[in-house]
């Protein structure tokens, strides 16, 4: 894909994505405006479904919403709250830790700058750029699987790892779109450009598309 069609594909996807759905982490963000609730969010959806984060995060700040209050209920209560998300006890003891970490050394405060989250336990880029571009309305560019597969499926980079892609991306992809990006294409990813047999009958964009590594499709 040319590097002068993102500025088409973004509109297209920015008209589309209503019909797909909000993912869980952009939807907490848009409803409490908390950066605290979007680094927690973000904590329990890494390898979990969309319906499970959402499920699981709403049960969770039901009973605590602060590090203050997350550290009083305690990992066991954390733990049966989150259930079933992917590793939910190793998830519920790095809640915890963040959580003292937060009051410690942060006054409580979600830290607004790349490197400092990337010192809070149990957090990786991904978890750390969507805090900044969510949380804060930060430029930062997330890179998830998703991210990762269709950016390359399209031909506008071509990287082996979601690092190499965050890296690529932050050279080439215009500042404009940073924030947006991985929640249009994550909700791109789910509903249409699927990691296997991807619906390229109906994908809004797939005249801009290089298909690479396609081999078969719906």
């Amino acid at each position: 894909m040319k590097a002068e069609y993102i500025s088409g594909v973004i509109r297209i996807l920015k008209k589309e994505s209503p019909e797909w759905g909000v993912p869980a982490v952009t939807l907490e963000a848009e409803t409490s405006r908390d950066p605290f609730r979007v680094l927690i969010s973000t904590v329990l959806s890494l390898r979990t479904k969309d319906e499970t984060t959402a499920g699981a995060s709403g049960r969770l700040f039901a009973l605590a919403d602060s590090p203050e209050d997350m550290l009083g209920l305690g990992e066991k209560v954390i733990a049966e709250a989150i259930y079933p998300v992917g590793f939910y006890r190793t998830k519920a003891k790095n809640i915890l830790g963040i959580c003292r970490e937060l009051i410690d050394k942060y006054g409580s405060r979600v830290p607004d700058d790349l490197e400092e989250l990337l010192l809070l336990r149990g957090v990786g880029r991904k978890t750390a750029n969507l805090v900044l571009t969510l949380g804060y309305g930060k430029h930062g560019i997330c890179v998830d699987t998703h991210v990762h597969r269709i950016s390359n499926r399209l031909g506008y980079i071509r990287t082996a790892t979601p690092y190499d892609a965050e890296m690529a991306l932050r050279e080439k992809l215009p500042k404009r779109y940073w924030i947006d990006y991985n929640s249009l294409l994550v909700a791109f990813g789910q509903y249409i450009c699927r990691p296997v047999s991807p619906k390229c009958s109906v994908c809004p964009i797939q005249a801009f598309c290089d298909k690479v590594g396609v081999v078969k499709s719906r």
